[in-house]
């Protein structure tokens, strides 16, 4: 059913009818301590598993995550063929999830939003699931857009039937990569003119391509002229500015160029951005029930 059906009531009365959220340090505080401890377990994950020498992880993981927006995904541009299931569980497996405790102010302030509400995140469904269940707040979401849900098995593309398209996709597993030569991204950003070669690509869509910002709002029937997006990270907000969305910068009161808002935390949400609340409408909008797969 098409959003402006669903919600054409609420369209005539405000600018916005969905709200778009990151999940990780957005929708809680980077001093949770979470993001300290994915770095660390990527770095850990280059060694054990992929065998990559430990003094050059530093310097590897940021060249992949300044060039292609995950180190994850940089990996698999260069060359490492590997489980995405099994990098998502090494990854997220240990997290100190416990320091996530319930924030039923945030809660409330959700439940007061009569919008469409999204997490778009990069991470796994099973973590944003989890998370969410932590901070109290998996029913306040319509759906999760996450790492499957863009990167789906046995699917190159976005298909053309609608209903063949979920929020949340099936459990995923790597592309197989033919070729098992690594390149070697940190020799080719120490020649004098590194532009000159091009960087190979990668088969993961995430944030922050436009592209996939793009797909997320497709497979989610989002029309980005009347959507809010929510983000803690300044490339990220500035490629959905790029694709047409208004924006909120999470975790700093300065805003920067491609932010409509800017937040020290997303608890200010009502004194930052009032006019969510201007429209006379006192319903809430909950979801109940787990976060499972959506149909476009």
């Amino acid at each position: 059913m098409a959003y402006e059906d669903r919600f054409g009531q609420q369209a005539q009365r405000s600018k916005y009818d969905c709200l778009l959220f990151d999940l990780d340090d957005t929708l809680y505080p980077l001093r949770a301590g979470l993001a300290k401890s994915v770095l660390q377990n990527i770095k850990d994950y280059m060694v054990e598993k992929l065998g990559i020498d430990s003094s050059k992880i530093d310097d590897l993981s940021n060249l992949l995550y300044k060039n292609y927006g995950t180190t994850m995904s940089g990996l698999r541009a260069i060359g490492y063929d590997f489980d995405y299931d099994e990098y998502h569980s090494f990854v997220h497996g240990r997290l100190p999830y416990e320091n996530l405790k319930p924030d039923p102010i945030l809660r409330n302030l959700l439940l007061s939003l009569p919008y469409r509400k999204l997490i778009f995140t990069n991470a796994d469904k099973v973590h944003a699931v989890k998370a969410l269940s932590r901070l109290g707040l998996e029913d306040c979401f319509e759906g999760i857009i996450c790492f499957e849900t863009l990167n789906p098995i046995h699917k190159n593309s976005v298909s053309d039937d609608e209903d063949d398209i979920e929020f949340v996709g099936s459990t995923s597993t790597s592309n197989s990569a033919s070729n098992t030569q690594i390149f070697d991204i940190i020799n080719h950003f120490a020649q004098p003119n590194p532009s000159l070669v091009v960087l190979p690509k990668t088969p993961i869509i995430c944030k922050p391509s436009e592209f996939a910002i793009e797909l997320a709002l497709k497979i989610a029937n989002i029309n980005p002229q009347r959507t809010l997006f929510f983000e803690d990270s300044v490339r990220n907000i500035q490629a959905g500015k790029r694709v047409g969305l208004d924006t909120v910068l999470v975790g700093t009161s300065q805003r920067v160029k491609g932010a409509d808002y800017a937040l020290e935390s997303i608890h200010n949400l009502r004194e930052a951005v009032p006019e969510l609340w201007e429209n006379d409408i006192k319903s809430e909008v909950a979801y109940p029930g787990k976060l499972t797969s959506v149909t476009a």
